[in-house]
């Protein structure tokens, strides 16, 4: 009890100190296309708000929402106060308000028509808005991603968004693009090149928000900070690696969305790979962007091709049939709104991903994502070789298991076996665990606000490349062509409230392994 007390001083000491170099955004003018949608109202705004409380924005930020919607800026003003009063929960405050509220904006304008960007034109250059000299430019596309070739050209075509080839000039110009980027390799080659013609590579952040979670961050710092665990980061002491991003909800309003996507665009292509990489990456150079990035991209390369013939052997589908949640009934996906009555579209995933190169040679790292499991979870879990030669009752052992949870409950675990007291030589496994709110309180920033706080200070270590998003799909693609090409005879194969369908128990179960319960 004494070294734990000990231990949570040493905490409050550190969060006591003040941070040299503290990240704080300086005057920009934030203009997010979509400024009518769910993400804004729910993110965006919340985070900016957040941000602003702590002393991370300047008071001089200026926020222009663009969208179909016919407010103006006071009618807007309010929209946003009503989301902020239901979405920031206590961090809302009046007079905070009233300092972000003045700088609020709002212009009603479709995306394709060139009179909303002359508009924009108008309203930046506004004695209204007032924007100090010299102040930067971030776009937001919460929009459709059929729309953002229009929006991109035209914001280049009319000069708004200029060009900037060098990185260091003033004021800078930035755009943030919301995932899916593109739908395939080819729509998202073509997409990359309509950015490349108005944008240089370091104006592009492509945003990935559980890149901007805590414990995703921390997976660095974990594993290149703590001499303790990089020597047994390999394929000589790795037995495999699962990681699972859980969902206990359904497609909600999102049928139409889901049936284009999928679970494999939606959670693999991207979030799923992004963790794949940051656990088996080598360590970076230096902790910059582009020495990061550099490494995710070589595990992407090094993934074994997975052709048409070996998906079976790789990957595995399911779709959730009617089932309870919560102990409450829910419908099986093809009764959603929007799906079709015999959709073929896979809402459970598993994958075995092979990542030739001389660390992870052989150590198969399996990728699990789902709709309606059980309770909503995410985690990365290392799993340890056994020892080479067991001295206690095999039976009564497990393998030593380090989980990172990255959500909901943030936190490390490693799982150890003990001795039992007693005369009798018995085991037990036993956690090791560490949760950031019980180390250090509520004060973990969300996703939105450590990306959008990056986006303004020019840090894009959080942000995909364009090679990586490219290199992802032909990680993917292959599997998808080959599921939308062999329609899927037993769906739906997993009642919703389970852990997914028996296939995918099976299927992991052949190299002997089986799945953890996050």
């Amino acid at each position: 009890m004494t070294e734990r007390l000990s231990v949570m001083a040493r905490i409050a000491d550190v969060m006591r100190e003040p941070v040299s170099g503290l990240k704080r955004a300086e005057s920009c003018a934030l203009i997010i296309f979509g400024a009518s949608g769910d993400l804004t109202r729910r993110k965006l705004m919340p985070a900016l708000f957040h941000l602003l409380k702590h002393g991370l924005l300047s008071d001089e930020l200026t926020v222009v929402g663009v969208a179909r919607e016919s407010y103006d800026h006071a009618s807007y003003r309010d929209v946003v106060k009503r989301a902020l009063q239901e979405f920031s929960g206590p961090d809302f405050d009046a007079k905070l308000w009233d300092r972000f509220g003045r700088r609020l904006f709002y212009l009603t304008g479709d995306f394709t028509a060139p009179a909303t960007y002359a508009g924009l034109q108008a309203l930046l250059r506004s004695a209204e808005v007032s924007m100090p000299a010299g102040c930067g430019l971030l776009f937001y596309l919460a929009i459709p991603p059929s729309v953002y070739p229009g929006v991109i050209d035209q914001l280049s075509a009319t000069g708004i968004a200029p060009r900037v080839v060098d990185v260091k000039q003033r004021p800078w110009v930035r755009i943030i693009i919301e995932k899916p980027f593109g739908h395939s390799l080819e729509s998202g080659q073509a997409l990359n090149k309509v950015v490349r013609r108005a944008f240089a590579e370091h104006q592009v952040y492509r945003i990935d928000h559980y890149l901007g979670k805590e414990t995703v961050q921390n997976l660095l710092v974990f594993r290149f900070a703590n001499s303790i665990f990089e020597p047994i980061w390999n394929r000589h002491h790795v037995h495999h690696v699962q990681i699972t991003a859980a969902e206990s909800v359904g497609v909600e309003r999102r049928g139409g969305y889901y049936e284009e996507a999928g679970v494999v665009r939606d959670m693999f292509q991207n979030h799923l790979l992004q963790l794949l990489t940051l656990t088996a990456m080598e360590p970076p150079v230096a902790f910059t962007a582009d020495a990061v990035r550099d490494e995710k991209v070589k595990v992407l390369h090094a993934i074994r091709p997975i052709t048409a013939s070996e998906t079976h052997e790789y990957a595995v589908r399911g779709q959730y049939g009617p089932g309870a949640i919560g102990g409450k009934p829910v419908p099986g996906y093809r009764q959603e709104p929007g799906v079709a009555p015999d959709s073929p579209t896979p809402t459970y995933a598993a994958m075995r991903f092979m990542v030739d190169n001389w660390r992870w040679h052989g150590v198969p790292f399996y990728l699990r994502s789902a709709k309606r499991l059980p309770r909503r979870a995410t985690e990365i879990a290392i799993q340890f070789q056994r020892p080479p030669h067991v001295l206690f009752s095999a039976s009564q052992m497990e393998s030593n298991i380090l989980a990172i949870r990255v959500q909901p409950d943030e936190g490390i675990a490693l799982r150890f076996d003990v001795k039992v007291p007693g005369v009798e030589v018995r085991t037990v496994s036993v956690d090791m665990d560490f949760t950031y709110s019980e180390a250090f309180g509520g004060g973990i920033y969300e996703a939105y606000e450590t990306l959008l706080l990056d986006a303004m200070i020019g840090e894009a270590t959080l942000f995909t490349r364009a090679d990586e998003v490219e290199t992802a799909w032909t990680v993917v693609d292959p599997i998808i062509e080959y599921w939308e090409h062999k329609r899927p005879e037993h769906f739906p194969n997993y009642a919703a409230g389970s852990w997914g369908p028996d296939v995918a128990d099976e299927f992991i179960a052949r190299m002997g392994c089986r799945w953890r319960e996050p």
